[in-house]
This record gives C-alpha cells, structure tokens and sequence, in this order.
C-alpha cells in the first residue's frame, strides 16, 4: 500500500466519523411542517421525512390528496362560518325547534363533532414531540393538540419568523393594553367573569415547582376539585365527617367557609390579612378574589343543602355515602349550568343547548379528557375584569379589592350577587382590553408559551380546519367592522377590504341597503316557504339557508358582535 492510499483511506475514514456540517440540508425537514391534514412528520437520517397519514382520510407525500369519501363529505360540508349564521339567526325558527325532538338531534351532533376535534387518546406533551405511553398515561402532564416545535429548529415558528421574537413586555403594552374600556357587546357581566375563573381552576392549576408544562389537577376535568380539594388530604381537612357535611362558620345566621386555622388547609394569602379573616375552600387561591369567594360560598351552602336533602330521604346512609352522592349531584349541577347557562351565552346560538346525559347512550363516544396547554392558554380572559369594582355605592380599585377578605362578611352574598350581576364585563376580543393591574398575566402567559414551543397560530387554525392567513392585513382588516350595511342588511366579508351587503327581506337594496323597495317579490308568506323546504328535504338546514337568500362560499366569514370578532372598535365605534 503506497502513501497516496493510506492517506486517501485516512480522510473517507475521518469523513466517515465526522459530524457533518451545519448547512441548509441539515436541517430538520419536520420543522417545516410539511404534513397536512393531521398527518404526522418523521424524520429518517439528515433530511429526509416521511408524513404518516394514518386515518387522516388523505394520502400521498404530504397527506394532501383526498381519499374518495374524504372529497365527497369535503365538497359537501359546509364552512364553519355557514354553522354560525344559521345557529344565529333566525330566532322565530329556532323557539320552534327547541319545542321538537330535533333540538336533541342536534344537540347530539353538537356533542359528537365538537369532541372529535379533540385527539382521543392524547398524542402529546411538552416533552415529547412524538407519539408516546408518557403522553398517554402521564396524568402531570398537560397534553397538546398540536406537537412542540421540534428543538432543533432555526426559529421558535420553525424555519419562518424570526430567530429572536420581541419583547414580551413591549407587545403587551402595545397590543394588549387598555387605554380605554371596551364593554362586552353581548351585555356579560361580572357574574358570568367570576364564575369563569371559579370554574376553570378546577382543571387549570399549573405546577409552580415543576413548570408550566405540569398540573396539579389530575382529574383533568369537572371533578369539582376547586370545591372539595385536588388530593384527599385536603378533602379531609375541609370535611365535616357529619352527615356527610363540608366544614363552616355561621356569622350573623348566615353560613360561610371555615377558617384557615380550623381547617389547618393551606391558602396563599398576603401576610397583611389577619389570621381571623383568611377562610379554606378546595382552591387555595380562591382569597385573592371576593367574587370568586362569593362562588365557593354558594357551592359550600348548596353541597350541605344537598347533604340535608338526601339524609332525611336516606335515613340509613352514612356520612361516606352521604359526602359521595352529593359531589356527584353537584357535579351534574354544574355541568348543566355550564352547558345551558355559560356555554349558551358565550356561543350566541339560538339553538337551546341541552345537558342531558341519556342524549349520548347508545351511540360510540369517548368520555376520556385531558385537559390541553393551549386550552389553558386561551382561557385568558383577563379583559373580562373592568377598571374598578362597584359594590352598592362604594367603588374600589383593585388595590382595595385583591384580597378584600372581609368584604364577603361586611356585604353577604346576595348583596355581591346583585352588584356583580349590575357591573358590565370587558370585551375579550378584539380590543386592547387588559387593565394594567394585570397585564403581567398576559406578558407572563406570552413567555411560558415560547418556553414550551407553541406551534404559530396558523397551524393551529389549520389543525382546525380554518383557512391560513397570508398576510397581516387578513388578520386585522374587516370591513364589516365599519357597519356599512344599514336596515337589516347582512355584511359579508369576502377578502381583504371587500364586502357585500346582502339586503335580502330588508325592504331596500343598493350597495349599503340604503334604497328602499317599493314592492315585494315573494308572494308566498316567508314561514310558508321555511316550512314547506323542511317538509320537502333530507337536508332541511341547507334549503332554511337558501330559503334565506345566503349564498355560502368558503371565503365568506360575517363579522357579528361576538367576543372574538377582530373589530378593534373601528368605524362608528361600535364593538
């Protein structure tokens, strides 16, 4: 062997052994999202990727050709913004159908799609990007509808965006906080606020020594651990062991939560609140509020009504029993008000939601949940909290409020009640909406989010079947927020600054619906027509739309006065 060979063998050798070198090819092939339509990326060697599109109901290298039925139920299902007008209009119609069996048919439906958007079993977690038992069985953790950026990526959005995102703190300010308050334009009220976060930080408790991917809430849903505690511990120390009772305190003839010392159960209170004033409930945040106290009073009160209810019926029950029946009776009370009641406000629908658990028996359903991070994320609702807290004719500001605890015991529950029914909530979306006391939480929440790897926002709205923006201008800019259709008329958004008013049965026509008819085209009553396509039709829903006069296209989104609307308070100044 000559010296030319041994040196040519000692460099593919050292080729061989080598990493290669960071360039453009290196580069993870998964951190451009290649694959559609829930198909999963895989890397195999440097960069290579293959997209398994398992029951995707698509195929091919990117899962972007549809299977048979795939295109056919695509080219027949309408788009979500067709579901919300006809779910929001036509209120004469509606009262009809909640008086019939149909009302439960698509209740039904509503169920059944809606809890299909959701992976059953869960897929994820923040610490592993690809399927996995830990993100199955791990109960810790929460789960991700969609999988963290992968860590090698060029960017935090992958390989689009920049390497390094502006300041948390600077976005905040500029995008998200108040200089003016937006009132909510369904008319939502402090009530409807305070029950928000009573109700959700039974499954929302992020884990502050673990970090914010963990929970501390196990149950991962409406398990009322906000009432009688997240571990049995804590169920102990606040249980009466007496007919099947939660511990209280009666002050001037009315019942109250027990206090910390008789409990022994941990609360986070400043050291400025007197011992005599701090009081135990399930959450151990619950002090920092008075409304949310409020709530805590009203379940403790109703879980020892029940409690009164069922011994005088059931004589031979013991305390176990009694405490056991009674979780579960409250645990169907608050599902319920959360469907008919807070679900029904915050979705506008005139369909009647329902809670009725024989609805689903029969028919296959996953009852499994997993509550996810971006669920957690998108339940800040913080605009929802107005400038100051008017409680009869006293207003306090939010340093007077935040753990106020005797102001409970001073006004009594119903006083609150009345007052936080009167005061309007913030608008949520929408606006620059966050009262300064509190936009650390929304800076706070935009950290933890690039912490953990969110994906951006337009994968998310193609997870969910929604159409990516293109631009900026698409996100903010609607037209219709400007109100330019007058009498009645419907204003359909179409792309970027364009619109159509549609005048149809206003009585006027013309490009705003300002001109005004003179005579009618339709001869037959309006109801007649409704009711003679229902009869007619196997697709009763799609004819009601036409018989409105809407023509449905995938690019048509109507702009209404929901909370989520992008209006930012334009044109008249209407929200």
């Amino acid at each position: 062997m000559t010296w030319s060979h041994l040196s040519v063998g000692l460099l593919l050798l050292m080729q061989t052994v080598s990493p290669a070198p960071e360039t453009p090819s290196t580069v993870n092939p998964c951190c451009y999202f290649p694959c559609q339509h829930k198909g999963v990326c895989v890397r195999f060697g440097l960069d290579q990727y293959q997209c398994d599109c398992t029951r995707t109901g698509y195929y091919g290298p990117k899962c972007t050709t549809p299977e048979l039925w795939t295109r056919i139920r695509e080219a027949l299902r309408p788009s979500p913004s067709f579901y919300h007008f006809i779910l929001t209009h036509g209120r004469w119609i509606w009262n009809i159908i909640n008086t019939t069996f149909i009302r439960d048919v698509l209740m039904r439906l509503v169920l059944t799609v809606r809890a299909n958007l959701i992976p059953s079993p869960p897929t994820y977690n923040s610490y592993h990007g690809f399927i996995s038992w830990e993100s199955y069985a791990n109960l810790s953790f929460y789960t991700r509808v969609l999988a963290p950026v992968p860590e090698d990526c060029p960017t935090p959005m992958g390989v689009k965006g920049k390497k390094e995102l502006p300041d948390p703190e600077l976005l905040a300010r500029r995008f998200l906080l108040r200089k003016e308050f937006v009132p909510d334009p369904q008319g939502t009220n402090l009530m409807f606020a305070f029950f928000a976060q009573h109700f959700t930080h039974q499954f929302f408790k992020t884990s502050g020594k673990m970090g914010p991917a963990f929970t501390k809430a196990l149950g991962h849903g409406v398990d009322l651990g906000h009432i009688y505690g997240d571990n049995l511990q804590r169920q102990y120390q606040l249980r009466l062991f007496k007919d099947g009772k939660l511990k209280f305190q009666m002050v001037d003839g009315e019942m109250y939560p027990p206090s910390v010392t008789e409990t022994q159960a941990s609360m986070r209170y400043p050291a400025n609140v007197p011992e005599s004033q701090q009081m135990a409930v399930g959450q151990e945040v619950f002090g920092l509020l008075p409304g949310l106290m409020m709530y805590a009073t009203i379940w403790l009160r109703e879980h020892n009504r029940v409690c009164d209810i069922l011994r005088a019926e059931h004589p031979t029950w013991k305390d176990e029993q009694l405490f056991q029946t009674a979780r579960l009776i409250l645990i169907g009370e608050t599902i319920r008000i959360v469907i008919e009641e807070y679900v029904q406000h915050l979705s506008g629908y005139f369909l009647k939601l329902k809670f009725d658990p024989e609805m689903l028996f029969g028919i296959q359903f996953q009852y499994q949940n997993r509550i996810s991070l971006e669920f957690n994320h998108l339940y800040h609702w913080h605009p929802l909290m107005p400038d100051s807290f008017v409680v009869g004719d006293q207003e306090y500001s939010y340093e007077q409020f935040v753990f106020n605890t005797s102001m409970l015991l001073d006004y009594g529950v119903e006083a609150l009640v009345d007052a936080f029914s009167r005061q309007r909530a913030g608008k949520i979306g929408g606006a620059k909406n966050i009262n300064h006391h509190i936009l650390h939480v929304a800076i706070s929440t935009i950290k933890e989010s690039r912490e953990l790897r969110l994906q951006s926002f337009n994968e998310y709205r193609k997870r969910f079947g929604m159409k990516p923006y293109t631009s900026f201008q698409e996100l903010t800019v609607n037209p219709c927020c400007y109100y330019p259709c007058q009498n009645k008329g419907i204003c359909i958004h179409f792309e970027l600054e364009k619109y159509q008013c549609d005048c149809t049965r206003t009585g006027y026509y013309g490009p705003n619906c300002t001109t005004r008819e003179y005579c009618s085209l339709c001869p037959i009553p309006y109801h007649l027509h409704f009711l003679l396509l229902l009869s007619l039709s196997p697709y009763p829903f799609c004819l009601l739309y036409l018989s409105l006069g809407r023509r449905e296209t995938d690019e048509i989104s109507v702009c209404l006065p929901l909370p989520h609307q992008h209006c930012y308070g334009r044109g008249s100044g209407k929200a």
